[in-house]
């Protein structure tokens, strides 16, 4: 098990190695200049001259070779001191700092949401397969994937609006601040994204616990008279979790980096919005840290899932 997860862990590295090479190239190859966008203003109202052009360059450093330029920011990345944003001058983990907890707590929200509404169902769905709550559940979880989570999240306001005639509030406060305003504006994305993730759950719940059903280890309980819920829940139900919690840890590590569509609907101040507005702005330094992050978080993600299996299945090590 120890020589598994050491395997594990330099891959990730290796991983993160080559997104952060991948990432940095990118935004150099971008069009767009950072210092000519900072010089003209937003709507492009200023006039530049090639002497202010090559000042600005020299003093955000991308006048520098490329080599320099990500040495210096990786370095920087393992201290957690990768400079300023080229964009506000804020240093850069100070406002990931203020953003991080935000996106982590909505993605923990909307993957606790879409597993409590979907192993249930799923289950029941294969138990009664065939049955008419089997398509209810079915239809149920298609529904739940063919809407777009922005129209969803849309409904939920209007909902709201129209009907309470109250709308979340705004921005964003600490659950430690003030738990109840904190559940007042992340429950109701988290319930438009959950259900949306539930939908994938589902039929993935569904499909391994049939399948894991026609074994012939179940039929042996059957045939021995176990209750119906040992049979499910202690033989059956482990054994089909196996690729549902592959897909639960991926789509957690989506959701980290997938949340901007919510948390521009809700007025949310996360890591998404954050890098959308870097990436327009060119905020290099910005965008290469965060994806970075995402990409630490993923490669985690699934570094977790790959012991979970493990402990689960044995076999898995000795392969």
């Amino acid at each position: 098990m120890r020589n598994y997860i050491f395997r594990r862990l330099a891959l990730a590295v290796v991983a993160l190695f080559g997104v952060s090479l991948i990432v940095f190239l990118l935004m150099r190859v971008l069009p767009g200049d950072v210092a000519m966008m900072l010089l003209v203003g937003q709507g492009g109202e200023g006039t530049v001259t090639e002497a202010a052009l090559a000042a600005k360059r020299a003093e955000l450093g991308t006048d520098r070779p490329l080599y320099e330029q990500y040495l210096k920011w990786i370095g920087g990345f393992t201290r957690l001191n990768v400079g300023d944003s080229l964009r506000t001058g804020v240093p850069v983990f100070e406002e990931i700092k203020n953003r991080l907890p935000l996106t982590f707590e909505l993605a923990t929200m909307v993957v606790i949401v879409a597993t409590l509404i979907a192993i249930p169902l799923g289950v029941v769905s294969a138990i009664r397969q065939g049955s008419w709550l089997d398509y209810a559940l079915r239809v149920l979880s298609v529904g739940g994937f063919a809407m777009p989570i922005f129209w969803t999240g849309t409904l939920i306001i209007m909902g709201l609006v129209f009907w309470f005639r109250w709308i979340p509030p705004i921005g964003y406060v600490s659950f430690f601040e003030d738990p109840l305003v904190n559940l007042q504006q992340l429950i109701w994305p988290a319930i438009a994204m959950g259900y949306y993730q539930s939908a994938v759950i589902t039929r993935m719940t569904r499909s391994c616990m049939l399948e894991v059903l026609r074994q012939d280890y179940i039929r042996t309980a059957w045939a021995k008279g176990l209750r119906e819920r040992m049979v499910i829940y202690r033989h059956a139900l482990k054994n089909a979790m196996l690729p549902v919690i592959t897909l639960i840890g991926a789509q957690y590590a989506y959701l980290l980096g997938g949340t901007v569509i919510m948390e521009t609907v809700f007025f949310l101040p996360g890591m998404g919005s954050g890098l959308v507005d870097s990436i327009f702005f060119r905020d290099y330094t910005m965008v290469q840290t965060i994806i970075l992050i995402f990409a630490a978080i993923i490669v985690a993600a699934n570094l977790v899932v790959d012991i979970l299996y493990a402990a689960l299945d044995p076999r898995i090590v000795l392969e």
